[in-house]
């Protein structure tokens, strides 16, 4: 199935659908789509908004949610399962910033904000915030959040100062910063971890906050962005990967270090609480391993994952995780075995959403603007664990309430 343009996130109310796409209008960089498929890959209505699109949220009584990004207000849609608009809501915000990342709680909108000049990241001094908005999109707290100087082991710098060098970079101050590429905002209940980024080096770091109050508990150390899931009430997996580190590291309510592991992966949490996924790191040729955390923070491998541009995985309850890489959907059991459900040959598409396990062991997922929804695959239902795929869960709203 086609769909408009590039696709910028997947959701589905459940495993019997309906599933929700987001996606480009075409060539039109400046207008999104959404659009609402069955499971056959039937299209059963789209609508057009303007500005850029993002992932769709989906609240727990189906109700699919989309951000609208304009020059002067940032306002929330929610439609319901037939396409027609149920509210929208004004978030109370300034024009010099703009919505990076928002989830849905009970009545209300959780959002992060950055600053911005026009429709580009500024290069201000102004800092980020975190805010909770009420159902009418009054601003309930807003919390300022300052990445201050960064510095990190891994970043180096070459220039006249440096007799042209390459040394250790200094202290720095970002110019630019945005919210962070892969889960820039959870809710575990709570606590809410926010991730910004520097919007040259990559360098990020994670503020960890109250949810009820927006009180600042805690920040991690900076370091290179990496995927992040949520673990538990209050509690966080945090990675990094880039600048010569590969860890991942598990935050307490108080955003306390409390285990790492020596692998970054595209997590996945099961229902017995076992942390596995594909290693995910920027080094051609691949020597990422699908990889299981281990308790006592040691990291088990199983088979060698080829290629480099790898979907999001979903992990069913019989403990077989299932994702897109090399131009093949693949599975990995949970003794580690390995087996290609769907191939296309000389698949190079690098942009890829995550992987979706719908009713009867479909898998659905995009690869640039076109749905895949494959039948039969003999995989099971989605694991009811905390983490099982994208975001948590099929809603695609990363919140544990």
């Amino acid at each position: 199935m086609d769909l408009p343009g590039q696709v910028w996130g997947l959701a589905a109310t459940g495993a019997d659908g309906p599933v929700f796409a987001t996606s480009y209008d075409g060539k039109n960089l400046s207008a999104a789509v959404l659009t609402a498929l069955d499971l056959e890959g039937r299209v059963l209505w789209r609508r057009r908004f303007g500005g850029h699109p993002g992932p769709p949220r989906l609240s727990g009584d189906g109700t699919v949610w989309i951000a609208q990004r304009g020059p002067s207000r940032t306002v929330l849609t929610a439609l319901d399962a037939s396409g027609t608009v149920v509210r929208e809501v004004i978030l109370e915000c300034e024009p010099s910033e703009q919505l990076g990342a928002f989830t849905v709680l009970h009545d209300d909108i959780c959002g992060s904000w950055v600053p911005v000049r026009g429709s580009q990241i500024a290069r201000t001094s102004r800092i980020p915030r975190v805010t909770r908005h009420d159902q009418d999109g009054s601003c309930r707290w807003s919390t300022p959040v300052a990445l201050g100087k960064l510095s990190h082991p891994g970043c180096v710098e070459m220039n006249a100062e440096t007799g042209w060098e390459i040394r250790s970079a200094r202290p720095w101050t970002p110019r630019t910063i945005k919210t962070d590429l892969w889960q820039p905002l959870l809710v575990a209940g709570h606590r809410i971890a926010a991730t910004f980024a520097d919007g040259s080096s990559g360098i990020a770091v994670t503020f960890f906050l109250d949810t009820e109050t927006g009180q600042f508990l805690a920040a991690s150390r900076p370091g290179p962005s990496g995927y992040k899931a949520i673990s538990g009430p209050g509690e966080f997996l945090i990675g990094f990967q880039g600048h010569g580190e590969s860890r991942t590291a598990r935050y307490d309510d108080a955003g306390i270090v409390m285990q790492e592991w020596q692998t970054h992966a595209m997590m996945l949490i099961d229902r017995h609480g076992g942390i596995s996924g594909p290693e995910s790191e920027n080094v051609l040729p691949s020597r990422s391993r699908y990889a299981i955390l281990a308790p006592d923070g040691t990291v088990r491998h199983g088979p060698a994952l080829p290629g480099y541009y790898t979907s999001y995985p979903a992990l069913d309850n019989d403990g077989t995780a299932v994702f897109w890489r090399d131009g093949r959907l693949r599975a990995v059991d949970r003794n580690l075995q390995t087996r290609d459900l769907f191939g296309l040959e000389d698949e190079k598409r690098a942009v890829i959403s995550s992987i979706m396990l719908l009713r009867d062991g479909r898998v659905a997922f995009a690869l640039h603007d076109e749905l895949i929804i494959l039948p039969c695959t003999g995989l099971g239902p989605l694991d009811s664990g905390i983490w099982p795929c994208a975001n948590g869960g099929l809603l695609g709203n990363p919140v544990l309430h």
